[in-house]
């Protein structure tokens, strides 16, 4: 006798607004009236404030009085210790993270897909580097069409799942930001026949990163690694950044304590 399937439960509506609500701050929205809210959510207003005052009543959301704006609370910091997410990963990471931006002088990063996006699970910066800019922090999730790490991640995707991706929308923070999905899969195919990925310019303007995958003992994806500062502080040896060697012994190196454990 063949054991019978549960039927899925069923969702809750409110936990899902709020969700929602919580999903619509980032690092470009840190701040946002509740107009802005409303937009964003496609939440009646009525429903928006009744969400917020709830969520505010937990710490979840902060009100600022004198703008008449909403942000995070500490509430949601607190969740933080909580999550397991990408732990193991990231303490194994961590050595070769800090080698590399001590050794190259620039802001190392640690990337991993993320149901259609990049995620950054950690982010080491050079004691050296000192530019005012907006760096990806741990938890942002950037579009895969730009910057190294996010790039090499596109490359190393199933067919299918970047094609997905590439059917999806995607972020033009500058104006040398690659949108069309041809030259998006055209550049794929070169990132994996060479291992690496510079993208110039894509994400902030005067800035670039340098990006290559991790792979696990079968040669799958699991992460990319990369470094990103100014774009002139790319030295360019024989057509290729100088950092490349490092960049790759570093992805080189997580994969191999993977592989140990």
């Amino acid at each position: 006798m063949t054991e019978k399937t549960a039927s899925p439960l069923s969702k809750v509506r409110a936990v899902e607004r709020a969700m929602t609500i919580l999903r619509a701050f980032g690092p470009n929205t840190l701040r946002l009236s509740l107009a802005e809210l409303t937009r964003l959510t496609e939440l009646d207003k009525a429903t928006t404030r009744r969400l917020l005052h709830t969520l505010a009543g937990g710490d979840f959301i902060e009100f600022d009085d004198a703008t008449k704006t909403y942000a995070l609370g500490p509430g949601v910091l607190l969740l933080m210790p909580g999550v397991q997410y990408g732990n193991d990963l990231r303490a194994i990471a961590a050595p070769a993270l800090t080698r590399l931006a001590e050794k190259t002088g620039a802001t190392a990063f640690l990337w991993t897909y993320f149901d259609g996006s990049a995620l950054c699970l950690d982010r080491v910066n050079s004691p050296d580097l000192h530019i005012h800019t907006r760096w990806s922090g741990i938890g942002t999730r950037v579009s895969l069409n730009h910057s190294g790490g996010p790039r090499v991640l596109l490359a190393y995707l199933s067919a299918e799942e970047r094609a997905k991706v590439l059917n999806g929308p995607l972020e033009r923070p500058t104006e040398l930001s690659t949108v069309d999905p041809v030259a998006l899969e055209s550049a794929a195919a070169d990132i994996r026949q060479r291992g690496w990925e510079f993208a110039v310019n894509d994400f902030t303007l005067g800035m670039s990163g340098l990006g290559a995958p991790i792979l696990d003992h079968k040669g799958d994806l699991v992460a990319s690694v990369s470094i990103a500062t100014l774009t002139p502080q790319f030295a360019m040896s024989n057509g290729q950044p100088e950092h490349l060697p490092l960049v790759l012994k570093a992805a080189a190196e997580i994969g191999a304590s993977l592989r140990r454990d």
